[in-house]
């Protein structure tokens, strides 16, 4: 049994993890809605579940509060990240965002274009922004299993691309995607939002009174007709980020409280044992900041549980040849799909192409630079979870989701096969492809940071 569990913890620590399980999830999902368990299995997505009081009640099936209720979680570790990035990451200042950022925006844009070039002026032309955004877990997966082989300068590229494809997707689904507004509701949402930034300002330090108001501003934003994941952006963009400790302020604290511990020990001295416990309590809470011990606690149920729950709710695609027919005489499968497969890597590589060529004049553009980046370019292709979320925010007609789903399954996993396939090729000489091959400094671009 410990063998087992040793087994477990090891796997659970390994970058490519949470891709594994979403794959594991997606096929599991496939088989029961394609056997004699189909059945049961949409029997239960369908199932109803209420909350609240008399005139705040809330009812939904067990689909739409995954998709509503766990994926808000989702949204707030999305959120999280992108304000770490913004803060003290990648995204800190114009100079160094702001390849992976065009990038990003470019990656975004041209999947959308070739969606709409399929779909425009049909009913499938909601689906506009099926295939904008990267599915960050199975990159990083894919990133993962080349190992070392992998400069970091890569891996912080396409992380960048990806965590900018969020906040796209984000801004998209807010503007773009909702129904009728409830302004009284929103009223209450956005007051929330206020007492939240307050407590920012006075520099609350623990996490309860963020998390207590962030779920009646979620409860809120549900009820107005705004999509509720969009609370879980908010709650992250209002919790306190601040630098983490430097070795020497450690050092120093984990001393005083060695000495007092042994205080404690003494009945000559005033500080007992549990007052020493107290201090350590405070000092570990001021150690780490609300929004990376936040992050820290919501790492292992999103990436182990929520993504993978989301992915067997929403890929449970029927293939019969009926379905599967139909589908490929659809414009808004093959949109989906060329939008992932094509449209990102030729937005990825445009952008690229622009900065290497115009601004990146001190690197060195060799065959293996613009090899990996063309495998960056397609593993972005790798739209799956975002995708399918926003398939269930386009359309209501369930044949239409699973004609897209189609779509986004097989351009998913053409991406990551082809992506992998190139960066294992592009990576077979790490001398040629380090960081001070491609000098990421912008120096013919103005020096001020935002």
């Amino acid at each position: 049994m410990g063998k087992v569990t040793e087994s477990i913890d090891a796997f659970l620590k390994r970058d490519s993890a949470p891709g594994i399980l979403l794959i594991i999830a997606t096929a599991s999902a496939l088989i029961v809605a394609n056997t004699s368990l189909n059945s049961f299995y949409h029997t239960v997505m369908q199932l109803n579940f209420g909350m609240g009081f008399k005139d705040v009640y809330i009812s939904k099936s067990l689909h739409d509060w995954v998709n509503d209720g766990l994926m808000a979680l989702f949204f707030l570790m999305v959120g999280l990240e992108i304000k770490s990035e913004l803060k003290f990451g990648s995204l800190t200042s114009f100079r160094s965002a702001i390849f992976p950022v065009a990038a990003a925006f470019s990656g975004a844009m041209f999947p959308a274009i070739i969606y709409l070039a399929f779909n425009l002026g049909t009913d499938y032309v909601k689906g506009w922004a099926i295939p904008m955004a990267t599915d960050i877990a199975f990159v990083i997966g894919v990133i993962a299993m080349l190992g070392s082989r992998m400069p970091s300068w890569a891996k912080v590229f396409i992380t960048t691309i990806a965590v900018v494809d969020d906040l796209i997707a984000v801004l998209v689904i807010a503007f773009f995607y909702t129904d009728e507004i409830h302004w009284h509701a929103l009223g209450i949402a956005a007051g929330c939002t206020i007492i939240l930034l307050i407590l920012n300002r006075k520099g609350v330090n623990r996490l309860t009174p963020y998390l207590v108001i962030g779920f009646v501003m979620w409860w809120a934003i549900l009820a107005s007709g705004v999509h509720a994941t969009i609370a879980g952006v908010i709650l992250a963009l209002t919790v306190p980020l601040r630098r983490e400790w430097d070795m020497d302020q450690i050092k120093k604290v984990s001393l005083k409280g060695y000495r007092l511990f042994k205080e404690a020990k003494d009945d000559t001295h005033a500080m007992t044992s549990p007052q020493v416990h107290h201090f350590l309590e405070n000092i570990h809470r001021e150690m780490e900041s609300p929004l990376k011990r936040l992050e820290r606690k919501l790492h292992g149920l999103v990436y182990f549980f929520i993504m993978p729950t989301f992915a067997f709710v929403n890929a449970g695609i029927i293939f019969d040849a009926e379905i599967l027919s139909e589908a490929f005489h659809l414009t808004i499968t093959w949109g989906t799909m060329l939008g992932l497969l094509i449209g990102k890597p030729i937005g990825i590589m445009f952008a690229s192409y622009i900065f290497l060529t115009f601004f990146y004049k001190s690197s060195k553009n060799t065959p293996e630079i613009w090899k990996l980046l063309f495998g960056i370019s397609l593993l972005c292709g790798i739209g799956f979870t975002m995708s399918l979320f926003i398939v269930n925010l386009s359309f209501d007609d369930l044949i239409l989701q699973e004609e897209a789903k189609i779509g986004i399954l097989f351009a998913s996993g053409l991406s990551g096969l082809l992506g992998y396939l190139v960066l294992r090729n592009a990576t077979r000489k790490p001398e040629a492809i380090t960081e001070d091959k491609i000098r990421m400094n912008l120096s013919d671009l103005p020096t001020h940071e935002k």
